[in-house]
Order: structure tokens, then C-alpha cells, then sequence
């Protein structure tokens, strides 16, 4: 184990900044719980990609990328145990070495596992993320280790839980036999693809909607499952395609001084980058992940139950549309379909939802970026809920609102954590929660 002491802690972008006294770099579960029980305040942070300001802000930190090994296969079970800093990349490489699969994926690959299960990270046409944990060793505040199977009434509430429950450990997925999509995609009027979102669901195995403000347009990504055998004629457009996050820095440079300028540069993109077809083939990982971002960026995202999208959508437009709203949104905003679960924090919970992100490609002006709060107050006022690892300013008051199992999910932190040693600033502000003295 490795110790450094009194340092600077920042998000991968910058736009969060903590001092710290202890960092510790653990390879062991035996090193996290010897760290975590003799700890006052700590978190635990991985490649600190997060919007939100969860992952530092206290005294001692742990750096939880060290501790990234795999553990067990059950090839019988289709399952894989892993340490918690494992990066996503990496895990879904040894499934798919297997012949497995995870078969809902979110949009990157370099976050480390714990992270994204605590944030409810997730794909689309799946579940989130954490369904696929059926297993899992949480450290709690005193350091002691509390085994959680699929069958505990627990792992409802641990499954997202924002790191404040205890810290995850050791996970074990349950995986599928890995499958091979045929991915189509291309240019749709939202007058064209809005009506059909329910019929493409049950239609396809994937779909992604990208949805470019100001243009009228989306660009959708469909998916079927086929025999990795069948022959299909790829077209990955043309090759100035890839340039695509280079001609948006430049046109998006001084938009944060002339907002206005966004509406124009929107169509220049859609004209350069989002007007051609697209077709290939390929595992959910190698045909939908990205691998990289690329360059750094801010990102807000809020959900919906998939009955009321098409609404929310068309007041959003509506409102971001009028020139004397000064919300000019970067393209694309990502449209994404969760399917419904049982987890107490989950954006899903009981109900299937629509999914939708927003960027602002210059991260260092996030502060003063319209689109956010224009977003937030649009979603929220029919009841949607933000991503637990992107910008929001909602807390308690609002969030009570819309999680059905708000109230008792303070009650059970409070009772693992009853010196609130899980929280930072920002967790004490959004659970309402006094400091301790």
C-alpha cells in the first residue's frame, strides 16, 4: 500500500479542485478495509471523470485504480468476480476473451467499475449497469467486510448508492453468451423518429438516438442481433467522418461569449458529420463504446419515464428554440432507453425511461452554460431525475420527490454510516445531512 500525503485533487477536466492530507493506493481488500476503518472522513475515486462533486473533497482519499484485479471465472455460471478499481475496458476485454458479454454498455470504456455502479452508469435497450451485479463485498464504515448476494433485500439499496453505503469491493457479474449486432445509422426529421421510439424498441435490439438542437434533426443508431457469420456490406462513411471532435472544438471555441453562434455551428456539423449513412457490424463493445472522449467536456443528463419523453422533448425544443432563451445546446444530445428495475436510487426504478445527456464542450465555462439549467428546470418539473455522476443542482428537497425510496435510503446510510465518515460537502448538501462537529 502506498501512502502520499498533502496534495491537489482534480477532476479529469478541472472544474473540480480539492486539497487533501492523505492519498492512499490499495492492492489489496484487506489494505482498503485497514485504510477505510481507521479513517475519519474518505472517499474513493477512480479516473475522476465525474461531473458531480462526489468523489473527493475530504481529508483522505483513496486512489482505487490500483486495486483492478480479476479474481474467478465460473465458466459454468457465466460470472467473473473483479476487484472494484478494474477499468470497464478492461473487464469487458476478459468477458468477451471468454465469449461473454454485458449486454447493456455505456458510451466509454476508461471508467473504473465501482465508480460507474455507484453512479448507476448505463447503456441503452438494457438495464443499468449494476443489474448485471449479483454479487459484491462492501467495506463499511468500520472496516469490516458485509458479504451481498442477488437474494439480499440489501442489494437493491447497494446496487447505486453513491459510495456512502460502504465502499464496493470485490463484484461478481453475471454475464450472457456474447452476441454480434448489425448497426444501421443515419439522419431521421424529429418528426420522423419522435413517433416511432416505441415501435424501434420493440423492433431492434439497440437503439440510440443522437439528437442535434437546432437542426430539427436526430441521428439514429439502430441494432440487430445476427449470426456473426452473416455478410453485411460496411459503409463507415467518409473518412473526414473522424474529425468530427476537432471541427467541434473549433466552432465551439467562443460560444460560451457568443451563445448565439451555437444555433449556426449546429448545422455546419449536421451538414459535415451527421448527413451521412452508416452501416457495420460488430459485439455490443467493438460497435457502440467509444473508446476514448477524446477531450475534456462538461455533461449534464436527465431521465424520464418513456410515456412522457415525447412531451418533455417537445417542450424542451420549444423552449431552447425561442431566441430569447439563451440555452444554445451542443450537438449531439444523447437519447438513450433504460429498461426498469428494482434498485432504490436507480433512474429506472419500476418503470422503463428515456435517458437524455447534454454537453458542453468547453468545460471550463460549464458555470455560465444556459443549456443546464434550462434542462434541469424542463425535466424536473415532470418529475425526471439527474445522472448521479453529471452536473445537477437539485438536493434533498427535490429529489424526495422523485425517488419513491429517498426517505429509506437516508434511513439505511445513516444506520451503516452512522458518523456520516462516507460523506463529503457536496453528499452532506444533497442528503441534507448536518455536519458533524
Amino acid at each position: 500500500m502506498n501512502q502520499g500525503k498533502n496534495g491537489v485533487w482534480a477532476s479529469w477536466n478541472e472544474n473540480l479542485i480539492h486539497k487533501y492530507k492523505s492519498l492512499y493506493k490499495v492492492t489489496s481488500e484487506e489494505e482498503l478495509q485497514e485504510v477505510i476503518g481507521n479513517s475519519e472522513k474518505i472517499r474513493v475515486f477512480g479516473s475522476k471523470q465525474s461531473s458531480a462533486d462526489i468523489a473527493s473533497g475530504v481529508e483522505t482519499l483513496i486512489d482505487i485504480k490500483s486495486y483492478n484485479k480479476i479474481l474467478a471465472y465460473n465458466d459454468l455460471e457465466h460470472t467473473i468476480t473483479v476487484q472494484s478499481g478494474i477499468i470497464l475496458g478492461d473487464l469487458i476485454e476478459a468477458i468477451e476473451a471468454k465469449g461473454w458479454c454485458i449486454p447493456c454498455l455505456p458510451d466509454i470504456n476508461t471508467v473504473t467499475i465501482g465508480g460507474a455502479l455507484a453512479t448507476g452508469t448505463h447503456g441503452t435497450s438494457g438495464k443499468l449497469l449494476s443489474e448485471y451485479m449479483i454479487k459484491c463485498n462492501l467495506i463499511l464504515a468500520d472496516g469490516s467486510v458485509k458479504k451481498i448476494t442477488a437474494i439480499d433485500e440489501l442489494i437493491d439499496a447497494v446496487r447505486v448508492s453513491l459510495g456512502v453505503l460502504g465502499v464496493l469491493s470485490e463484484i461478481t457479474f453475471q454475464c450472457e453468451p456474447i452476441y454480434t449486432l448489425h448497426v444501421k445509422e443515419g439522419p431521421e426529421n424529429d418528426t420522423i423518429w419522435l413517433p416511432k421510439i416505441e415501435d424501434r424498441l420493440k423492433k431492434h435490439d439497440f437503439l440510440r438516438i443522437l439528437w442535434l438542437p437546432h437542426t430539427d434533426k436526430g441521428y439514429v443508431i439502430t441494432g440487430d442481433k445476427i449470426d456473426p457469420n452473416t455478410e453485411i456490406k460496411e459503409d463507415l462513411g467518409p473518412d473526414f467522418l473522424k474529425h468530427r471532435r476537432t471541427a467541434s472544438k473549433v466552432l465551439y471555441k467562443y460560444t460560451h461569449i457568443f451563445p448565439w453562434f451555437t444555433a449556426i455551428a449546429n448545422k455546419l456539423l449536421y451538414r459535415g458529420f451527421f448527413n451521412s449513412t452508416k452501416e457495420h457490424k460488430g459485439s455490443l463493445y467493438q460497435a457502440t463504446v467509444t473508446k476514448s472522449r477524446g477531450s475534456t467536456l462538461e455533461l449534464a443528463e436527465w431521465t424520464i419515464g418513456l410515456d412522457m419523453f415525447p412531451k418533455v422533448f417537445e417542450e424542451l425544443k420549444t423552449e431552447i428554440n425561442k431566441w430569447s432563451n439563451k440555452s444554445f445546446i451542443h450537438i449531439p444530445m444523447d437519447i438513450r432507453f433504460v429498461y426498469k428495475d428494482t434498485s432504490w436510487l436507480s433512474y429506472a426504478y419500476k418503470k422503463d425511461i428515456v435517458t437524455m445527456g447534454c454537453v458542453s464542450r468547453n468545460a471550463a465555462t460549464a458555470d455560465t452554460y444556459e443549456a443546464f439549467k434550462s434542462i434541469e428546470k424542463i425535466f424536473l418539473k415532470h418529475g425526471g431525475k439527474p445522472h448521479w455522476a453529471k452536473r445537477f443542482t437539485a438536493k434533498d428537497t427535490e429529489l424526495s420527490k422523485v425517488y419513491d425510496k429517498w426517505e429509506d435510503f437516508k434511513i439505511l446510510r445513516k444506520k451503516l454510516d452512522p458518523t456520516n465518515k462516507f460523506l463529503n460537502p457536496y453528499l452532506t448538501e444533497l442528503f441534507n445531512e448536518k455536519t458533524n462537529n
